[in-house]
């Protein structure tokens, strides 16, 4: 069945039903096959297309927004922009706390749509009045007739996945799937994709991708949240400096951590091999699929999904930028 067959009533329309392409080139010398459910393709460029309009729709149909209100959030920029052009789509106001570490482009586009943006420094705890979560709550409770989206915390993050992108993998790949390779931010993508792929077969390994400097995968492994993890990091959109309860632990067999320049020469590798150009947390999956593979985590019947979550554009003045890339020790 042709998918959007005929005229589509509004953009929004188009949120899910990304491909899935075999990657040949660029995991070539690994066991097994690989596959990237590329969420670029959504309108809004990224799967946080999904979260954002499942959320803002079931506010919808409890009552909890209505025309003319406004909408608040905490992003790292993927969901600032989706919530953005629903915001346009829907005739609501939007209001994003960013965090500086967000690229240049992420942040002129939120404008671009729209979008008041305010940027908060990444490199305070969470609690910190600074930081982008607590600037968001601020905003939030000075701010009539408005709603705080709260991704983090909000279990329809999950619920949109488990709706969505699971049933989508298990269908493209006709259940033949037995790993599943995702980054790790907010949670809601692993966890509501593997709840439903686990349902299906529990036999599914579930690989979280982490970031160095981020919590995620000690409290994984121990259930502690220890502060001596946290430390500056470039990548965005991965990783964690809190627990967010939109992940489920349970559903996750192992975390690996990825680092800043790995996960950086991985994306420009994905370019260069197989032709699609995407985002930093892409080069992140890539690089921790390599290190399973190293792990002997893959035989040769395995067939592996990682899910690429962004489009490249938004990094132009970051890992596709050489002298952003000499400026971090990257490049020589």
């Amino acid at each position: 069945m042709i998918k959007n067959k005929g005229i589509n009533k509004s953009i929004l329309e188009l949120v899910g039903e990304t491909p899935m392409i075999q990657l040949s080139t660029i995991t070539a010398n690994l066991k097994g096959s690989y596959y990237a459910k590329v969420e670029a393709f959504n309108p809004g460029h990224s799967s946080k297309d999904r979260i954002a309009l499942h959320i803002i729709n079931d506010a919808e149909k409890k009552g909890i927004l209505k025309k003319g209100a406004t909408i608040v959030e905490t992003t790292s920029g993927n969901t600032g922009f989706s919530l953005a052009m629903i915001s346009i789509v829907k005739g609501y106001k939007c209001i994003l706390a960013v965090s500086d570490k967000s690229s240049e482009d992420k942040i002129n586009l939120l404008k671009t749509m729209g979008a008041e943006v305010h940027i908060c420094p990444a490199n305070v705890p969470a609690d910190d009045p600074r930081s982008y979560y607590e600037v968001a709550k601020t905003i939030h409770k000075k701010t009539k007739n408005s709603v705080y989206i709260n991704q983090y915390f909000n279990e329809l993050n999950i619920e949109a996945h488990y709706r969505t992108t699971g049933p989508e993998i298990w269908e493209q790949t006709q259940g033949k799937i037995t790993h599943l390779v995702v980054a790790s931010g907010t949670g809601g993508t692993i966890s509501g994709t593997g709840k439903y792929l686990k349902e299906q077969n529990p036999t599914i390994k579930i690989l979280g991708v982490d970031a160095f400097g981020s919590v995620l995968k000690k409290f994984h492994e121990t259930g502690e949240f220890d502060t001596n993890e946290i430390k500056p990091y470039k990548i965005e959109g991965l990783g964690k400096t809190l627990i967010p309860t939109a992940t489920d632990f349970d559903l996750i067999d192992v975390y690996e951590k990825v680092s800043d320049k790995d996960a950086a020469f991985a994306a420009r590798e994905i370019v260069k091999t197989e032709g699609m150009f995407c985002g930093y947390t892409s080069g992140a999956v890539v690089q921790a699929t390599k290190q399973y593979a190293a792990m002997n985590f893959f035989d040769k019947d395995s067939f592996v999904v990682l899910i690429f979550p962004d489009h490249g554009s938004r990094y132009m003045n970051k890992i596709y930028s050489d002298s952003w890339m000499k400026e971090q020790g990257f490049l020589d």
